[in-house]
């Protein structure tokens, strides 16, 4: 994290996303390795609005991991490297920061893996992958790289995966900031369960003032007959939270259509960039209609650090993660429970994010509830 400067102070707009039924688009976003990366189209700001949503039996699953971490302490007050990826307190412009490679293949510079855990008899209805970092630190790497990286599903080869939507991306003085995605249902239906390989972020290494950060997820909505009713819903946007906590660094996102009875359980996923472990003030709260308002928040994501460098499922690891680092130092995606908000029952929920004290980067919102049948 660095100078308030690069954060976007400006984007003051509600974003209120009323759910519809919408057809995601049909096949891989998928080319052959080697392939030629087509032209995408760039904005500073994407405002959040809903890519996927259903009501069936089943669920969500997400596969997450970070792609760069610590090399080296730079800072005289930082903690250990070594430590900061047990979990120590760390933030990333106290370090000097480089790739991590885990599939020792000579012609990739990063890779990390995580486990999808796609429950036994589930069909995936949905699936996308969404990816971004800082392309300038100690380098500048190229924007118009940002938009493919290679996946390989277990036990599979990479392939090439194009960004199929508008990439967010805003640079300024202090850092250069990113996130893509493309729809991999096809991709995912065939590889199933296990330990999927991410390659090849844009994001670049080395020391500077906003810190390097990048990583991936994968959103899978399932479904299973023998699973409860369920509405999964799924938004994207490349919104930044200013500087500072309170109203005016508030970003909400609002949720119509649900129709939960009372006592529902329910999980929001959030996926984050450039969120410091130990810089105070970011938080996220829901409000139901019924004036219900809930301070999100977990063992491991306190209510005014929620978003603080972890990938974890209400407080805990869920799920296999190569390497498993605890401070994933500017890269969040986590899972968090619902369930407190709905305990009246809800027709409509706002999710509000507020910045810490040096700001951060807000890029997926994924929701599921129970449904009334």
């Amino acid at each position: 994290m660095g100078s308030p400067r690069r954060i976007l102070g400006a984007l003051g707009l509600l974003s209120c996303l009323v759910l519809s039924a919408i057809v995601p688009a049909a096949g891989a976003a998928a080319a052959p390795a080697g392939a030629t990366a087509a032209a995408f189209k760039e904005l500073p700001s994407v405002p959040f609005t809903q890519r996927y949503q259903a009501v069936q039996h089943g669920g969500l699953v997400r596969a997450s991991n970070s792609s760069i971490t610590c090399r080296k302490e730079e800072a005289p007050q930082a903690e250990p490297c070594a430590e900061v990826k047990r979990g120590a307190g760390g933030v990333n412009s106290d370090y000097d920061m480089f790739y991590t490679e885990v599939d020792k293949d000579p012609d990739t510079y990063n890779s990390t893996r995580a486990e999808l855990k796609i429950p036994q008899g589930a069909k995936v209805s949905y699936a996308r992958l969404y990816w971004g970092g800082n392309l300038r630190v100690g380098e500048q790497k190229p924007p118009e790289d940002s938009g493919r990286v290679l996946v390989a599903e277990p036990g599979g080869a990479y392939k090439e995966v194009l960004a199929d939507t508008v990439v967010g991306h805003r640079a300024d003085a202090a850092s250069d900031a990113y996130q893509a995605s493309a729809d991999v249902t096809p991709l995912v239906r065939k590889g199933g369960t296990g330990m999927w390989t991410v390659a090849q972020l844009n994001i670049a290494m080395g020391r500077s003032e906003a810190g390097a950060w990048g990583g991936w997820t994968l959103v899978a909505a399932y479904e299973q007959p023998q699973e409860p009713l369920r509405r999964v819903s799924l938004w994207d946007g490349f919104e930044g939270l200013a500087a500072g906590a309170g109203r005016d660094a508030a970003r909400t996102v609002g949720l119509a259509g649900l129709n939960a009875p009372a006592g529902s359980a329910g999980r929001v996923g959030v996926v984050a960039y450039d969120g410091d472990r130990g810089n105070l003030g970011d938080s996220l709260t829901v409000t139901a209609d019924s004036g219900r308002r809930v301070s999100v928040s977990d063992a491991e994501n306190p209510f005014n650090d929620v978003m603080n460098s972890t990938i974890t499922e209400f407080g805990q690891a869920s799920f296999v993660r190569q390497p498993e680092y605890m401070n994933n130092l500017g890269y969040d995606a986590d899972v968090f429970d619902l369930s407190p908000a709905l305990s009246g029952g809800a027709r409509s929920l706002d999710f509000t994010f507020t910045g810490e004290s040096q700001g951060q980067f807000l890029g997926v919102l994924f929701v599921q509830t129970d449904a009334r049948r």
